[in-house]
């Protein structure tokens, strides 16, 4: 039940940024604004947060309201994953992040990866595309939002200092540590590992 509130909350904060954008009246905008704040509050009440946080979380955004994509790579190495801990939440994750305007999103994920872990990876490949409120990642997001996992090969490195993550390592597929499930899930590993056994190609992916 509780799902289906965050789903309405999202609808209608949606439709509060779409008419922001389009209505010509002040009077209209007024009452877009208003539901917006209104939406703030529903998520503050269905996450038990002040609605300060809810506001300080939800990512600036105007114009249509679409979904957001988010990148990730997987990356293996003799049957083990490689991880980056989250200088956040002080979880682990595929390495990633939101995909930048004009970056096609293999060449986003293969800079992600360097940038967040300092490992190189090459040759990446759309293994899932996932829509994340269909799925058990938490904390719940009030944007929706589409996950793209790419298959890379290794092409080695070390951890370098950055401002998003505090280490990387690879880690066995049977003995991960504590994941940020915001960001990762422990079957999102799993199955990319079984996509990189199968040895599909991928699909066409720029």
């Amino acid at each position: 039940m509780t799902h289906d509130w965050i789903a309405f909350a999202k609808q209608l904060r949606s439709i509060a940024q779409t008419g922001q954008t389009y209505t010509t009246n002040k009077y209209e905008l007024e009452r877009y604004r208003q539901l917006e704040t209104l939406t703030n509050q529903m998520f503050a009440v269905l996450a038990d947060v002040p609605v300060e946080r809810v506001e300080d979380f939800i990512i600036p955004d105007a114009g249509y309201a679409t979904p957001k994509v988010d990148v990730r790579g997987a990356v293996f190495e003799r049957g083990r994953v490689l991880l980056v801990r989250e200088i956040k939440d002080g979880r682990w994750a595929l390495p990633g992040g939101w995909a930048d305007v004009n970056e096609g999103p293999s060449s986003c994920v293969l800079r992600e990866i360097v940038e967040e872990s300092g490992h190189r990876a090459a040759n990446p490949r759309l293994a899932m595309l996932k829509d994340r409120s269909l799925h058990s990642y938490t904390p719940v997001s009030p944007d929706h939002i589409y996950k793209l996992f790419y298959l890379c090969d290794h092409r080695g490195g070390e951890f370098v200092v950055n401002n998003e993550t505090d280490a990387a390592e690879f880690f066995a597929l049977d003995d991960l540590p504590p994941l940020s499930e915001g960001r990762t899930l422990a079957e999102d590993i799993h199955q990319c590992w079984e996509f990189a056994q199968s040895g599909a190609a991928g699909v066409y992916s720029d």
